[in-house]
This record gives C-alpha cells, structure tokens and sequence, in this order.
C-alpha cells in the first residue's frame, strides 16, 4: 500500500462513482446495452435478474491474475480498488436510484450514457487504475500495440453488443447503445489526454533570438531553440519552438510579425502540457 497515491484512490473512487450512476441511471432504467464486461453483466441481469455488483466483481477475479503478472502490483491494486469501488457503486445506486425517465427520448439517454461512462473511465485511467474486464485487455493493448484505449474498448464493446442483440436489445435499441459506446469512446480518450488546448509553435526565422526574447519579456513564456538543417538551402537554421494557451495565440502571432515579416510559422495542436508555467510554477512547486 506504500506503492499507492491517495490522490490517485480518491480520482480512482471518483471515477467508478460517476461511472456506475451513468451505468444504472442511463443504461439499465432505459435498458440500452453496453460493451465489455459491463455488457455481460447486463445482458446477465435482463435475462436473469443476476446482480450486476455481484457479476461485475466474479467476471473480474481471472483477470486479477492478468493484471498481477503483466501489469505489475500498483495497477493491479488500482484495479482491484476500482473494481471493487464500481461494485459497491452499482449497489448503492441500483438500491437507491433517481428516476430520470428518458424512454420516450433515448439519443438523449444514449449521449448521457456515454458521456457520465466516458468521463467516469477516463479519470479511472487517468490516475493509473481500470474497473477490470476490457479495461485490462485494452490497457495492455495499449502498453504492447499502441492502440488508444478507446479504440481497444469500442472494438471489444462492438462483439458484447452484438451478443446484446441476440439476447435482450432490439434494433433501435442496440442503434442507441452504439452511439454510447462511441460517444463514451471519445470522451474517453479526450479525457485521458487532458482538457487543456493549447499550440505549439514551430518558427524559423533569421531573428531568432529577438523573437525569443520578446517572448519571454511580454509572455512570460519560455521557448527552446532547436538545430534544423534545410533540404533545399542546404543550410543550418535555428528553429524557435514554445508552447502557449490558446488565448495567448494571436499576442504571439503579433509579435513573430513584428519582428520578422517573412518568418515560416507552423502551429501544432497541443492537448497535454506538463512542466514550469503550465503545472509548476517558478519554484517547481505544482500549480
């Protein structure tokens, strides 16, 4: 337990709490279908009644022992809190639930299915945890491959969904849960790659160090200056490269234009930014 965060349990618990209320508020009172194992746990409770806590933590045991031998022993006991974290959710919301009586428009069941699903798995994956089954498959997928985890899951939920439709879900039903489940795929990987939009920017130009400087001065934003080599000139040109908030993208513009008129200028998206000025300050205290 020493390995672990608390900050990282708390995001975890957070996580399976709002995963699990988009669970039974969105999919199971308007019965659409859901992929991996939490699609199994469904079909097992429309067919039988069978607890879908219960099941949700039984499906789960064999992968523990997955997780243990190729993950490591921090995921695996991320995993088994979030696991168990989304059983005791289910539970609790199953026993105590708040009607929201969407049947008559289920697009807006669906859209909320996947976005409450999306967010509550991308913070789980996030702070280094899954809630077991695909999640699992999809990490280690992720870790050998090098496919997102949202792709991973939207394939693996496509094959549950289809066995959905051969046991409970009808054809408009199982249009609606597709549109979840890709809704939740997006959110997903949007989530796990941050919200934060910013730009990079990408500058060659003879004024390099002017450029730099008033970057830094009206900015306060750092920049780094990289060794290029042009293909056609066959020359070595200084690159200027700094990373700036999306609102702070037209100050910059103004700026390169001013000092340089003629400087090449490329922007890049940026969704995740790390280091001094965006998550540590000064001091290298975060933010």
């Amino acid at each position: 337990m020493k390995e672990l965060k608390w900050k990282n349990i708390f995001f975890i618990v957070l996580g399976s709490a709002i995963y699990s209320f988009g669970f039974v508020h969105f999919n199971i009172q308007n019965e659409l279908g859901e992929g991996g194992f939490a699609g199994i746990t469904l079909i097992l409770y429309f067919l039988w009644n069978w607890d879908p806590a219960l099941m949700n933590l039984l499906l789960n045991i064999p992968l523990f022992f997955i997780g243990w031998k190729l993950l490591g022993r921090k995921v695996l006991l991320y995993t088994i809190i979030g696991t168990v974290a989304v059983s005791l959710f289910l539970k609790i919301f199953l026993t105590y639930q708040v009607q929201i009586p969407l049947r008559d428009d289920l697009f807006l069941a669906a859209l909320f299915a996947g976005v409450f699903i999306g967010i509550g798995l991308g913070i789980i994956f996030r702070y280094g945890g899954t809630t077991g089954g695909v999640d699992i498959i999809a990490r280690l997928v992720q870790k050998y491959i090098g496919w997102s985890m949202g792709k991973t899951m939207f394939l693996f939920d496509a094959m549950v969904i289809m066995l959905s439709w051969l046991s409970f879900l009808d054809y408009r039903s199982v249009m609606y849960t597709l549109v979840a489940v890709f809704v939740g795929a997006r959110v997903i990987d949007f989530v796990q790659e941050g919200a934060y939009s910013g730009r990079g920017a990408l500058i060659i130009s003879n004024s390099q160090e002017e450029i730099a400087s008033r970057i830094a001065i009206e900015m306060d934003r750092g920049s780094t200056i990289l060794r290029g080599y042009g293909h056609f000139t066959k020359e070595e040109r200084e690159v200027l490269y700094c990373v700036v908030a999306r609102n702070e993208l037209v100050r910059l513009k103004n700026i390169v234009n001013s000092v340089d008129p003629h400087a090449f200028v490329s922007l890049i998206e940026v969704h995740d930014v790390m280091g001094e000025g965006f998550t540590l300050d000064e001091q290298k205290q975060p933010i």
